[in-house]
Parts: structure tokens; sequence; C-alpha cells
């Protein structure tokens, strides 16, 4: 049975950025709700903020060290294959050089080595194949480099690696918290959400605060915040089943009691229907398993995808007093119910002219022809036709396919071009759907709408054959990420292959392989990275100890390469500083510098020649 964790971690006081005035009692309250409502066990669940107590010896305060090393313990020693965890961070946010990490408590925004790197944590939860919920309330500080858009990077990373992800705002806007409300925005509209039933799935989750968050800036005047949520396209959920059962009894109300008379007066807000919530980058906030796409819900259908406008959604107030949407309706369209109808000659006189129109066409098209028919009759029936005559009749058009020659094909050749038709169609077949052929999700959205042809339909035998195509295609695209040393994301689109999809088995053993691999890879970058920590340039010394340090990389790994030619590399640096030494006349210097090259180094050999000349003079 899977269990279900959750790590919360806010920090209010940093030590080198402006406090925070709710980051700590959001991770508080969702700790609460979980432990309390949710079903979640309190040993399972983990605050790291200021003031957290310790776990046992181990201190929770919210350092880089402290929360790396509680992640690792968890994977190592409690974390089970796809059980579930909530990973929350309220806190700020920076993006360096391109890269998004998140700021522990003594975090430093113009040096990325203090910052926990969020393509490096993501990697790692995936390779732990659990079934994750980031929720990243970030805030951004003005007048350092976390001004550049971060968000931008993880929201590529978590459709990459098919993690599910919300953040509390768009990359290039800021999130907001509120005294008022004890808490930021986002966490508040979280958690209105799971208390009011709204949050069992990542989709209710998702329209929820898309539609709440942005009307909290607007009722506390606060620039507009858009949550941008990223869903798998493999359906998750994230709540216990024993707290999906039970109702769920609100506790706590997002707008103040003394707020609804001027709320309730105020005119209708109208972003929800004429602003998309799911703007962001380029266009699109949030990717789901349903792609809302620029406030448009796209529907699958057997010839493709089709847009339609979302439902509106209102507000309404319940009689508890609370203020949050009523359920939506979906639009339908229908002609009115008092349409007049059509007198009877009237109908007459359309229908007679439609058959005398139809009946003149049908005349046209085969005067038009006719001599065409002739033509053939006679090649069909003479048996004294001529070469030449069969000749003509065999060049003019024809709707059919020419039949194919095979005097001087193989059989491999004929099934080869065959191959190549059937992929091509499935590309193009693909590419009406606007979806690309070099995006694993895409293709297992193409092959989701295929498997709604059902057999006897249109189609149906040509969607089969994408399937396979398809589905084979995801496979060689996981190939290739994991020959790129991309584990993680190698898995995650392998994992995209169904069991009723032919490569299914294949892409299990790939998986397996991976992550063993991807583990491995890991552990032996690490190793490469410890190695070049202790070189400092024109010390001989540090690199030898840093070649024995990469020697552990065993043979035959991820990895293994690389260590190979950082040895060689690091032998060659202490040759040319040995040489050196011998220009300026150090002569014992040279010697004993050259004497640190190790056996089984590209330049072990030049090493002892040049000792035995230096010994010689």
């Amino acid at each position: 049975m899977a269990n279900y964790w959750a790590i919360a971690i806010g920090i209010n006081q940093y030590q080198l950025f402006q406090p925070l005035s709710c980051a700590q009692a959001d991770a508080e309250a969702l700790e609460d709700f979980l432990v309390t409502e949710a079903g979640f066990l309190p040993k399972h669940c983990l605050v790291m903020t200021d003031t957290s107590p310790p776990i046992g010896d181990r201190s929770t305060y919210p350092t880089k060290e402290n929360i790396l090393l509680l992640l690792e313990d968890l994977a190592a020693t409690s974390w089970q294959p796809e059980d579930y965890l909530w990973l929350f961070f309220s806190g700020y946010g920076v993006n360096y050089k391109g890269k998004d990490y998140l700021m522990p408590a003594e975090g430093n925004p113009e040096v990325q080595e203090t910052g926990i790197e969020l393509r490096s944590l993501m990697q790692s939860l995936q390779l732990a194949n659990l079934n994750v919920l980031l929720l990243l309330d970030i805030n951004r500080a003005f007048g350092t480099q976390a001004d550049a858009p971060v968000g931008e990077e993880t929201i590529e990373l978590a459709q990459e690696l098919q993690l599910a992800t919300i953040l509390s705002c768009q990359p290039e806007q800021f999130s907001h918290e509120s005294s008022e409300l004890g808490h930021g925005f986002f966490t508040a509209a979280l958690l209105e959400a799971l208390r009011s039933g709204n949050g069992s799935n990542l989709a209710d989750l998702e329209s929820y605060l898309s539609l709440i968050v942005p009307k909290l800036c607007h009722h506390h005047w606060r620039p507009i915040q858009n949550p941008a949520t990223i869903i798998p396209s493999r359906q998750q959920v994230i709540l216990p089943k024993l707290a999906m059962e039970s109702d769920f009894q609100p506790k706590a109300v997002i707008y103040p009691e003394e707020s609804f008379a001027v709320a309730l007066a105020a005119p209708p807000l109208d972003d929800s229907s004429k602003t998309s919530a799911h703007q962001g980058r380029r266009g699109e906030a949030s990717v789901n398993s349903s792609q809302l796409v620029k406030g448009q819900k796209v529907q699958e259908s057997g010839s493709g995808l089709v847009s339609q406008p979302m439902a509106e959604t209102s507000l309404g107030v319940n009689t508890r007093g609370r203020f949050i949407p009523n359920s939506s309706k979906g639009y339908v369209s229908r002609l009115p119910a008092n349409q007049p109808s059509i007198p009877f000659w009237k109908q007459f006189i359309l229908w007679g002219g439609g058959s005398l129109l139809v009946a003149g066409l049908i005349a046209v098209v085969f005067l038009r022809n006719q001599e065409t028919f002739r033509i053939k009759q006679i090649s069909s029936t003479s048996p004294n036709a001529n070469i030449s005559d069969r000749q003509v009749v065999e060049n003019l058009p024809s709707d059919r396919t020419p039949p194919v020659r095979l005097n001087n094909q193989s059989s491999a050749q004929i099934t080869s071009s065959s191959q190549s038709k059937k992929r091509n169609q499935a590309v193009l077949d693909l590419a009406k759907m606007s979806l690309r052929q070099t995006q694993a999700s895409d293709l297992s959205m193409a092959i989701a709408t295929a498997r709604k042809i059902q057999p006897g339909e249109p189609l149906y035998e040509q969607a089969q054959e994408n399937i396979k195509i398809w589905s084979q295609m995801i496979l060689d695209l996981a190939e290739g990420r994991a020959k790129q040393r991309q584990y993680a994301s190698a898995i995650a689109a392998a994992r995209l292959i169904t069991k009723d999809e032919a490569p299914y088995a294949k892409a299990q053993a790939a998986i397996n392989l991976w992550r063993l691999e991807g583990k491995q890879y890991v552990s032996n970058k690490t190793l490469l990275d410890a190695a070049n920590a202790l070189i400092k340039s024109e010390q001989a010394s540090t690199y030898n100890r840093a070649i024995e340090v990469a020697k552990k990389v065993p043979a035959g790994q991820p990895g293994f390469d690389t260590a190979q030619k950082s040895i060689n590399n690091w032998s060659e640096k202490i040759l040319d500083l040995a040489k050196r030494r011998a220009t300026e006349g150090e002569r014992n210097a040279a010697i004993a510098t050259a004497a640190l090259v190790p056996e089984e180094t590209g330049a072990y050999e030049d090493a002892q020649d040049a000792i035995q000349k230096w010994q010689k003079k």
C-alpha cells in the first residue's frame, strides 16, 4: 500500500533577503490540514521553518544542507516506489544564469552554490519513482538577480519530467502575501480549495486556483497573479482515499468577514471570461491531460482536437456565507424552441428545385466524360486493339493507384518503402493535430485520441497503425535521451507507453536499466564533482588527489569515460607543471612533480622519460 508523505518548508527570516511575513504560517497550515483533515500520518509530515523543532537529534532549520540531507535520508530509508509526496516551499526563488534555484535561509542571490538547484532536485525526485506534487509559493526579491524570470526553467522541467507542479505565479509575475489573510494569496487559495473539496484531483485544484487567486489580487488591490500548473499525462490522485471519501467541512474563509459587504456590493469581476487565467509562458500557463490552452478547453475526438470555449464560472455565496465559485455548467448550443415550421408548398419547391439541380449536374458530368467512357469500353471489348491504342487508354487520367511493378524490387525494399509510407502518414496525422513528434507527451496524447476510434468506424485501421508507430517513436525518443545521460527524462518518456502498446515490455526493461544507470551516474558524477573541487591551480599534489578520487568510478558504469578523460587531462596538467619548473631551473622540484603522475595514465611514460633526462643533468 502506498504511503503519503509531505515536506512543508516555509522561511520568513533570511540572512540576505528582506524577511517575509507569512511563509512559515503557510507551511504550518498546510501540514496541519494534511494531518488533521486529509489523513496523512503525523510521522510522515515534516515541517522546516525558522522555529520548527528538531527531529531526534537533527535540526529542521531550513538551510540547504539540512533540506538536502533530509531528502536524501528519506529517499534511502523511507520512500518506496509509487509513494505519494507533497513537497511545499514558501520562500524566495531566484534565476541565476538561466537556472532556477530555491533559496534556503542562508541563500545568496548572487552565488548559485548557496541555492537548491531545481533541476537537480526534480530529477532526483523523478528517479525515486514517486508520485510527486510540487507546490512552489515562490517570492522574487526586487533589486537582485531574483528579478530574472524565475519559473521558466521549472515549467519546462515539469513538462519534460512529467512531474505534477503548481507555481504560485507566472515567471513574469510576483507572488503576494497578506497580513489580513495571514497567508500568501496562493497558499490561502490552496487551503480553501482543499477544505472545500475542490482539491481531490489536480484538474479540480488547478481550475479552482486559476479562478480564486486572480480574484484575491483584485479584491486586495494587488497586481494580477496567475498560478502556473503542470499536470502529467498520467492521471494522478493527490489525496488519500479516506480523505477523498469524507466530506470536507470548511474551517476557514479566505475573505475576512468585514470585507464581505464590499466584495458583494462591488460589480461582478469579468476577468474570468475576458482574461485567460491560464496565460503564461508563450501563452500557456498550464498543461494538463485535457490541454487547457489560452482559456479554451481542447477536447479529443477521432478526427483530431476540437477547441470549445470554456464554460464560464460565476461567483456566488452559499448559505454558510463563504465566497467560493459555483459549479460551472458546460455550454450547449441549442436551436430555438419556437422555431417556425415551413409550409408544405415551400418545402415542395425547395426539394423539387434541388432535385432538378442535382440531375442537371450529373448530366453535365456524363456528357463531358462520354468520350472517355467510349474509349475505355472499346479497349475492354476489342480483342484486336493494337499496342498504341492500349497505351493511349493506359495514359488516360485515372483515380486508381497504378499497380506496383515488382520486376526490379526485392521484398525487403517493398517492405521498407511500405513502412516508410506508414510512418510518414503517422507523422502527417500528428501534424494535423498540432502535436510534435519530438515531444513524448504529444505522442502520448495522440495515442489517447486514436484509441477513441472504435472497431468498424472509419479510419480505425489507420488509427491502430498510427498507435504502433507513435508508441515506437516514444521509445526511440526515450532511448535517445538515455544515450545523452538524461535518465530522468528518458524514464518519464518511456513510462508513457501503456500495457496495450507493443513496445511496453521493452520500455519496462529499459526503465529498470535506466533507473539503475541513473543512480550510478548520479553517484559517479558526485565523485567527479568532489574530485574537481580538490584541484587548486599550480598545486600538482591536488591534481594527484583528484585523480585518486576519480579512479573510484567503476569501469563500465555511466560516467566512466568522463572520469578517464579527466584523469588523463589532470595527469597532463601535472606534467606541464613539472616541465615549467624544469625550465625555471628547479630540477629537483620538477622531478618530484613528475613523479606524481600516476601509472596507467596518458602522461605516465612521458613523465618517466622526463624524470630520467632531468636526473642525468
